[in-house]
């Protein structure tokens, strides 16, 4: 039988949050300094139109780096061709290669200086002659370089049934993280991260050898001020989760879940990445998602279908070898939720009737007949979600390297043009997460406008009774 003591200072504690993050304009709990900590997360989303990068890309005003954020959640969406070859066979992981090396390059640009008194910026693999990129990058080997830890120990596990024996033999400064002797680490690893592990295993390896090149990529780790803690790749749809060095130790529970959804119900040209992790005592899910496209009647209603088998189906594997464990393997079941992408819903408008609208900046009319807001408002999809207000004009379709909507420079027959559309979005779902900016990018480089949001999210970090046991 439950303590009535324990649920009377449960529910007082929770009260006291939440009366906190409606009342403070700081964001700071009332609940003691040592309990809670905020941390602002950096979440941009981007349908790249599959394109690769090339080194004149300025990173660094989209990411607003100088402003230098605790966590960087990135997800990009065509970032090859979505074409039979890269659907439905081996997808080509080179252009991700590339965007891995340059978020890299922006967010560690200013860490340490060298000896020359120079900026350091961990120095990518050579692509050949002139270029940045060499011939046919790895992405599991360029991974390597920007981790600053090894990725077995992302993944323990820190469930409480290992508190008393962990607290005995190793002190209370270990209430974070389970000695890996105490866990069967081959339980740990999902499927989606096979390629992921092969590289921890190649790394020790190489340690144990004592190599150079272990010696160089540490090196190089001990300067970076951000380090990569998980990327995936599924066709099209990569996302990244960066966060800055000194919290990646007290990062756990690390998985990773895909959901297809594209052709047939079946192939990954279209469906979501889900990151899962334990950041102290809190867990988070980032997904990433790349929804059915369409502006005729009725597309709307795969769109909501998409997100429903998304959440329905997305499972994150039990690592953990208690039974009764506070780790969520749901979307939803998580602390801090954020969810971005190209969600493709469009304004329930023709192209006429959306750019005379445009054009005289109406734009509470144009989102009252935006299909996300139409579809929430009426409870079928994302109920209980949260997103920021727009005050950015639609972010697609443009024309190429032009500022543009496509249907003013194309001659496109009428029924073909696309009507310009908030296709791409940033929702979160719980408590503790307060946005601060929903912005857009000016990038021209592909037909959508990136999109940005900064977060504040309250997290945990001693250990104690004032988070709920979710299953």
């Amino acid at each position: 039988m439950s303590d009535p003591l324990y649920i009377f200072n449960k529910k007082y504690q929770s009260e006291t949050v939440v009366e906190s993050l409606l009342s403070s304009s700081n964001f700071r709990s009332s609940m003691p300094a040592q309990q809670l900590q905020s941390l602002r997360v950096f979440v941009a989303t981007w349908n790249v139109g599959g394109k690769s990068p090339h080194s004149g890309l300025d990173l660094d005003s989209l990411f607003h780096v100088h402003s230098e954020f605790d966590i960087y959640v990135l997800g990009f969406q065509e970032i090859v061709p979505l074409n039979a070859g890269n659907v439905l066979v081996l997808g080509d992981n080179e252009p991700a290669a590339k965007w891995l090396s340059m978020i890299n390059q922006s967010l560690n640009k200013s860490s340490s200086s060298s000896s020359s008194g120079g900026r350091f910026v961990p120095k990518p693999p050579a692509f050949g002659a002139g270029s940045m990129f060499f011939v046919k990058p790895s992405l599991k080997k360029i991974s390597e370089n920007f981790r600053t830890g090894c990725r077995r120990k992302l993944k323990i596990c820190n469930c409480s049934s290992f508190s008393e024996e962990i607290s005995r033999k190793y002190g209370r400064e270990s209430c974070f993280r389970c000695p890996e002797s105490l866990v069967n680490q081959t339980d740990l690893f999902s499927d989606d991260d096979e390629e992921e592990d092969d590289d921890d295993d190649e790394e020790e390896e190489d340690e144990e050898g004592g190599g150079g090149k272990v010696a160089s990529i540490v090196s190089n780790q001990m300067m970076m001020k951000y380090g990569l803690v998980a990327s995936k790749q599924m066709v099209g749809i990569f996302l990244t989760v960066w966060m800055r060095k000194e919290l990646i130790q007290h990062v756990t529970h690390l998985r990773i879940s895909c959901v297809s959804r594209g052709i047939m119900g079946c192939l990954g040209n279209k469906g979501c990445i889900a990151v899962s992790l334990q950041l102290y005592k809190t867990s988070f899910c980032f997904i990433c998602s790349h929804l059915a496209s369409g502006e005729r009647e009725g597309d709307e209603r795969r769109r909501n279908s998409d997100v429903i088998e998304i959440l329905k189906n997305t499972s994150f594997p039990r690592i953990c070898r208690t039974s009764f464990t506070r780790v969520p393997h749901r979307i939803t079941k998580h602390d801090r939720v954020i969810w971005l992408g190209d969600l493709n819903y469009r304004i329930a408008l023709s192209y006429s009737e959306t750019k005379s609208l445009l054009d005289k900046n109406a734009w509470d009319t144009l989102l009252n007949k935006d299909q996300l807001k139409i579809e929430r408002d009426a409870g079928r999809v994302f109920k209980g979600w949260h997103e920021g207000k727009i005050f950015f004009a639609p972010t697609y379709k443009y024309s190429y390297n032009s500022d543009a909507y496509a249907g003013d420079t194309t001659k496109e027959k009428k029924n073909k043009r696309r009507t310009p559309a908030w296709c791409d979005r940033i929702l979160w779902h719980g408590d503790g997460t307060r946005q601060l900016s929903y912005v857009r990018g000016e990038s021209r480089f592909s037909d959508h406008r990136p999109v940005c949001a900064v977060f504040v999210v309250n997290v945990e970090v001693c250990e104690g009774k004032t988070g709920t046991r979710r299953q």
